[in-house]
């Protein structure tokens, strides 16, 4: 799975979930937390959402901005995470 495929998958839910469906100029690198679109609750959902769909593993130490706070280091993220388990 291509990291463009990923980070829109993980825009798409973002946008369901967090901003229902209203139109927001939300750019890959534009901060979740920062721009109040997640709060800590929002990041748990996330994770959930992150293992279900793409059947990785979140270790509590990866909950972490660098790897969660934009849909771009989300999508870079996971692809790390598909690259390791294979």
């Amino acid at each position: 799975m291509h990291r463009v495929e990923i980070q829109n998958n993980i825009h798409t839910f973002v946008v369901t979930n967090f901003l229902f469906g209203q139109t927001l100029d939300l750019q890959a690198e534009d901060s979740l937390l920062d721009n109040g679109v997640i709060d800590s609750t929002g990041v748990l959902e996330l994770v959930a959402f992150l293992e279900e769909h793409y059947g990785i593993k979140v270790e509590d130490d990866e909950v972490i901005p660098d790897n969660l706070d934009s849909t771009g280091r989300i999508a870079a993220y996971v692809e790390m995470k598909l690259s390791c388990a294979a």
